[in-house]
């Protein structure tokens, strides 16, 4: 059995892991034959954010912990993450993608990315294990990977961050993946477009057949 690795960055699409793409990827993995693993990394959140009003909150949470709560607390940390045990690599996009995993959200292609999260990343592409990533996930990957070929979807300002980061983005639209064959890589657009849950699922699911494809 083919075993992947899902990294969260949370729980809630403002300020983690967006949660449709999290359970969805998890869906196409099993339907598909496949077993997942749930890591995330040990960091406190950006910051938290009220899902009704879309107002930060005067709290800290963990994003390993909330993580968890996706993952019913079968989850590890991502500093135990070894490429050597699994197939292939998958992220989840949200906003956690790109405040948890990443500064992206703030920084734009001047981000750091975790260092946890770039090792995971690097080391699985060194390892030639695929990897795929979702909606703005993508933009972290091109972070690491500088000359990646990915698609967030149709979204200028990001596609311009992405190619000031060194990267090539490609336009697409719902459910539609890209690939980059040097590393390995499938991306797809999600909730970067004006998306429904049905659609969500084609793409993650296009990503999940594409990365077991490349693991057989």
């Amino acid at each position: 059995m083919k075993k992947i690795a899902v990294l969260l960055s949370g729980c809630g699409v403002y300020d983690g892991a967006e949660i449709h793409e999290a359970t969805l990827s998890l869906l196409a993995i099993a339907q598909q034959g496949a077993s997942y693993s749930i890591f995330a990394p040990n960091v406190d959140q950006h910051h938290v954010v009220n899902h009704m009003t879309g107002e930060e909150m005067p709290e800290t949470r963990n994003v390993l912990t909330e993580s968890a709560r996706i993952a019913r607390g079968n989850i590890a940390d991502l500093k135990d993450y070894d490429p050597a045990d699994f197939d292939a690599l998958l992220l989840p996009g949200g906003f956690g993608a790109a405040k948890n995993l990443s500064s992206f959200a703030f920084e734009g292609p001047e981000c750091t990315v975790n260092p946890d999260v770039e090792k995971a990343v690097a080391e699985t592409v060194k390892t030639e294990k695929p990897l795929g990533a979702l909606c703005i996930a993508p933009a972290v990957i091109v972070r690491i990977l500088k000359d990646a070929e990915v698609t967030i979807g149709q979204d200028s300002g990001t596609a311009t961050a992405i190619e000031k980061m060194g990267g090539k983005h490609t336009n697409t639209t719902h459910g539609e993946i890209v690939i980059d064959e040097k590393y390995k890589l499938v991306t797809t657009p999600c909730y970067m477009l004006d998306a429904n849950i049905e659609q969500i699922y084609a793409g993650a699911n296009n990503v999940v057949a594409k990365l077991i494809e490349m693991i057989s």
